[in-house]
């Protein structure tokens, strides 16, 4: 059976897409049957992967509300064993029609549930917020990544998502459980860094991915390309890392 993973952060531009979209692929490249699921009605996962957005016949929006199934909304994508439930701006709305469906919390784990063994890992890229389409990534996953960057603020911030994700545990998912937080933008060369690290080790180590992704230019211009890292620049330090980070998720759950 799949494992659900949601990649959530509430706080923008800390790599939650990028790390997600590589993730994903790294996995793929290790042989594990994988699929996307992009939430965030920027739809920068389905781009990344080389899917354009405007011409989608079916989207998480669809998926949400019942209105297509996973089989009829997936779309294979061209990298080694990677699928995606692809999405465009239209998702925004789908906030809106959740309200109408009894229990729309788990509206995402019923859509999902019927191509679940299909797959070795799902992996669902969250909105940066913590409204219902975060709650319904949630109730419907096993775990949760945290990408954050080495900043006092995305400190308070993953203070704040910990309680969520808790809240979230006792009332809709008992399962649920953090997979890991996961660095990224990491310049270990300035105190700030260090600092921050030090907190999170203080707090968080059980938690901590061993690799951090440091910034690279071939991660910032991948998606440009519609591509995964490892398919832009295989040799780079970014795609490197982040299988590292694949290799050791695949042992974590």
């Amino acid at each position: 059976m799949g494992k659900i993973i949601s990649f959530a952060n509430q706080k923008g531009g800390v790599g939650k897409t990028t790390s997600c979209v590589n993730v994903a692929a790294g996995l793929g490249l290790l042989g594990y049957r994988v699929l996307l699921v992009d939430l965030d009605p920027q739809g920068n996962a389905t781009s990344g992967v080389g899917i354009p957005k405007r011409s989608l016949k079916g989207s998480t929006r669809e998926l949400l509300s019942a209105k297509m199934t996973a089989e009829e909304v997936i779309v294979e994508t061209k990298f080694d064993n990677l699928s995606i439930v692809p999405t465009n701006t239209s998702l925004s709305s789908a906030e809106f029609d959740l309200y109408d469906f009894d229990e729309s919390e788990y509206c995402m784990k019923r859509a999902l549930a019927p191509v679940k063994d299909q797959y070795d890992y799902i992996l669902i890229d969250c909105p940066p917020s913590l409204g219902v389409l975060t709650i319904n990534a949630f109730a419907a996953s096993d775990g949760v990544i945290v990408p954050m960057q080495c900043e006092f603020y995305a400190l308070e911030g993953l203070s704040q998502l910990m309680i969520t994700i808790n809240r979230i545990k006792r009332l809709y998912n008992p399962d649920l459980n953090v997979s890991g937080v996961l660095i990224t933008m990491y310049n270990g060369r300035l105190l700030l860094s260090m600092q921050v690290m030090a907190e999170l080790e203080k707090h968080y180590a059980d938690q901590l991915f061993n690799t951090k992704i440091s910034r690279n230019v071939k991660l910032t211009e991948a998606p440009g390309f519609g591509k995964p890292v490892f398919y832009h620049d295989k040799n780079s330090k970014g795609a490197k890392e982040y299988m590292e980070v694949a290799k050791e998720l695949s042992k974590r759950i």
